[in-house]
Order: structure tokens, then C-alpha cells, then sequence
């Protein structure tokens, strides 16, 4: 094995090991709100404010060589990402307050799907037959779990926050594509300031305990360095592999809420999240095998693959 093929090859160990870290740190999300009795206002709040500041001196780390305009230039479609960000920050801390953390993730889940429903509205790309497919049979397990919540409107307001929340970041998702020029890792560090700021204007941060101020840290720690490890494994692997690699978030944030607190979601939840999990795995492995057939034809023929 060559050195460079030896040192691509540890790159895309490290990437793999960066992205299921990451999705490790997504996962605790959920447990992390629940196990604070402060109000979603102000866990926005503080995790926005100490998220943004590590988030911030990563940006300017990572990229000292650039002048200060270019590495905090938003411009006007980072500013509507800043925004969307925000806006679906709050309502999914507002979802995990409502209903069970397995809920919001099996919602969650669907981010893929609802991506490309809004890429082919808002770019005209329309998404492979296959990614239609899976998106209404992991969108039947979604309404099989959110069945349950009918029972209990304060689950159903979780598991509608959730859904605004998916939506947010499948919103996101395809305006990073068309604001190709936009610095992603600034925008969520400018995202959590605006958060924090809006979270002071209607609440009161100050009135937190000294235990939930010092989670609510904790939780804001874990929220800059997934997003960090996140960015970092994305740049060693391929997006498929990273997508692949996220799903591991589902089962682990169901893991973490009953280890922690000890949270067991109904049974209709659990099955519904094995058919979004399911519906995952399918469509990413499927693309995975697709491309590597795509490109065995085409070295065979001479080509580079597009």
C-alpha cells in the first residue's frame, strides 16, 4: 500500500470515527433537555451562548489564514440560514420538553425525505424513485408513532414542534445547497447568538438554578463540538457514508433517554421507529451499493465519474 493511499485511508477512519462521535453527541440532545426543569427559553438561552462562543473560536482557528471579512461574511442568504436555524432550535427543545425523546428522533429520522420533497420545490431537482419510496413508508412509521399521541395532546404538541423542527432542517439542508458561498460553520455560531438573544427578551435567563445552569453548559459544550466533529468527519468521508453513520443518533437517543431517565416510549413509538430506521438504512446503503456500481462501470470504461 502506497503512503498515499495509507494516509487517505486513515483520513477515512478518522471521518467515520468524527461522525459517529458526533451523532453520539446529537443523541444526548434529548436527554440533556429533559433532565433540566428550566424552561426551553432559557436552556436556548445559555446552550446558545456557550455553543456560539466555541463554535466561533473553531471558525477562527480553523481558518486563520483568511481576513476577518472573509471568515465572518454571511451575506444575505447566511442571515436567512442564521434565522431558520434559530426558529428550529427552539422548537425542537420545545419538542423535547413535550413529548419522548424517541419521538422527536424518529421524526427526526425523516430529515432525508422531507429534504428532498423541498429540493425539488425550491431547485426543480427531483429526488430518484427509490428516495420517494422510502419517504412514504418511513412517513407511515411517523404516523403510526404519532398515533399514539392523539391519546395525550401535550405528546402530540411535541411530536407538531418536531415536525417544525425536521422541516427547519430540511429547509436548511437545501438552501446550503443554493447558497453555495455561505460559511455553514459560522452561520450555526451566528444561529445560536441570535437564539440566545431572543431567549433573553422573553425570558429570564438569569432565574436557573445553579444545577441546571451548569447542564445547561454541558449542553451547550456538546452541542458546538457535534457540530465541529460533524463538519470534520463530512470532509473525510462521502456524504452517503455520512449519512449512513448518522443514523446511529435514532437508536442511541432512545438508549440514552432509558438509561438516564429511565423513559420507555410506547410501544407504537418504538415501531414506528424501527420502520423510519429501517426506511434509512435502505435508501442509504442502496444509494452506497448504486454509486460503487457507477463507478466500477466507469473505470471499466475509461471515465471519470460526475
Amino acid at each position: 500500500m502506497s503512503t498515499n493511499q495509507l494516509e487517505r485511508q486513515k483520513s477515512q477512519t478518522a471521518g467515520v470515527l468524527y461522525v459517529l462521535a458526533s451523532a453520539a453527541l446529537f443523541a444526548a440532545a434529548g436527554t440533556f433537555t429533559r433532565s433540566i426543569e428550566a424552561g426551553a427559553w432559557t436552556i436556548a438561552c445559555w446552550r446558545g451562548l456557550v455553543g456560539a462562543a466555541i463554535i466561533a473560536v473553531y471558525v477562527l482557528c480553523r481558518h486563520r489564514n483568511q481576513s476577518w471579512r472573509q471568515k465572518l461574511r454571511l451575506g444575505p442568504g447566511g442571515w436567512l440560514l442564521a434565522v431558520i436555524g434559530a426558529l428550529s432550535s427552539i422548537a425542537f427543545i420545545t419538542a423535547f420538553k413535550l413529548t419522548y425523546v424517541a419521538n422527536v428522533t424518529i421524526i427526526y429520522g425523516t430529515v432525508t425525505f422531507m429534504a428532498a420533497g423541498l429540493e425539488w420545490m425550491i431547485i426543480g431537482e427531483r429526488a430518484p424513485h427509490r428516495t420517494i419510496v422510502t419517504a412514504f413508508v418511513s412517513l407511515s412509521g411517523v404516523i403510526l408513532m404519532a398515533g399514539a399521541g392523539w391519546v395525550a395532546s401535550a405528546s402530540f404538541l411535541g411530536d407538531f414542534f418536531a415536525i417544525i423542527m425536521t422541516a427547519g432542517c430540511a429547509l436548511t439542508m437545501v438552501l446550503i445547497r443554493k447558497f453555495r458561498d455561505v460559511p455553514v460553520v459560522w452561520t450555526a455560531a451566528v444561529s445560536s447568538l441570535l437564539l440566545a438573544f431572543l431567549s433573553a427578551l422573553v425570558s429570564d435567563p438569569l432565574a436557573i438554578s445553579a444545577r441546571d445552569f451548569w447542564i445547561t453548559c454541558a449542553f451547550g459544550v456538546s452541542y458546538a463540538f457535534a457540530v465541529i466533529l460533524w463538519i470534520e468527519g463530512t470532509m473525510r468521508v462521502t456524504a452517503t457514508e455520512s449519512g449512513l453513520l448518522g443514523t446511529a443518533e435514532l437508536p442511541l437517543a432512545v438508549f440514552f433517554a432509558w438509561l438516564f431517565l429511565s423513559e420507555m416510549p410506547p410501544l407504537a413509538s418504538l415501531a414506528g421507529g424501527l420502520i423510519v430506521l429501517g426506511a434509512v438504512l435502505f435508501h442509504t446503503m442502496h444509494g452506497t451499493a448504486r454509486r460503487k456500481r457507477k463507478m466500477g462501470s466507469s473505470q471499466a470504461a475509461g471515465t471519470t465519474p460526475r
